[in-house]
């Protein structure tokens, strides 16, 4: 596919996601930065994505968000990258793809939020309990040297790199197997590439 790649973003974001996953597959895009100054709510901007966020990728006609989505796209998009499962990684790869997306990112912003969930009723919520999720994730990560199996993939950027959020701000707890799999997956020059055209963005300069 040649249409061009539009991506809306801002750097204080989950937008940093989409961008680390646009560089490692390598292909040219332009960067359209928002401000949360009203940006994101403009006309414009809400023909792209209705829910006035960031971030949104437009590749030809068709239009992405949520940062789950963004990832799988691309990897299916880009096969060449080598970002998209193989045939006996699919269960793992979606799997914790959606763990990301749904029960990590949920237990996460309600423990930021201050929400506690009484035992009596984690049956209503996907997470169950903060403690479950992280106990979850660590087993996973004990057990495998990235999500998908023995190699990296595009939920260890979407996945992962939440997890690495998590252990910068302490808002999810440094476990051997969480400091050893964000090491690991950080190490990338596609990743120190996104960083630094996100903090370039963050300080004014060129996105």
């Amino acid at each position: 596919m040649t249409e061009e790649l539009v991506y809306y973003t801002n750097p204080m974001s989950r937008g940093r996601i989409g961008r680390w996953m646009l560089e490692e597959i390598g292909m040219p895009y332009q960067t359209v930065v928002l401000g949360y100054d009203g940006a994101m709510k403009t006309a414009d901007y809400l023909a792209i994505n209705p829910m006035g966020k960031v971030p949104a990728l437009r590749h030809g006609d068709a239009v992405v968000t949520e940062g789950a989505a963004i990832c799988a796209y691309l990897a299916d998009a880009f096969p060449a990258a080598g970002l998209g499962p193989r045939p006996g990684e699919r269960a793992a790869y979606y799997r914790w793809l959606f763990f990301g997306a749904g029960p990590m990112e949920a237990a996460v912003t309600n423990k930021a939020l201050g929400i506690e969930i009484p035992p009596e009723r984690q049956r209503m919520v996907g997470y169950g309990s903060f403690e479950t999720m992280v106990d979850t994730l660590d087993a996973a990560l004990r057990a495998s040297l990235y999500l998908a199996g023995d190699r990296f993939t595009a939920v260890d950027i979407y996945t992962g790199l939440q997890l690495g959020w998590g252990l910068q701000f302490g808002s999810i707890p440094p476990r051997p197997a969480f400091t050893a799999y964000w090491a690991r997956i950080s190490d990338r020059e596609s990743f120190r590439r996104a960083n630094a055209l996100d903090d370039a963005a963050a300080a004014g300069g060129a996105g």
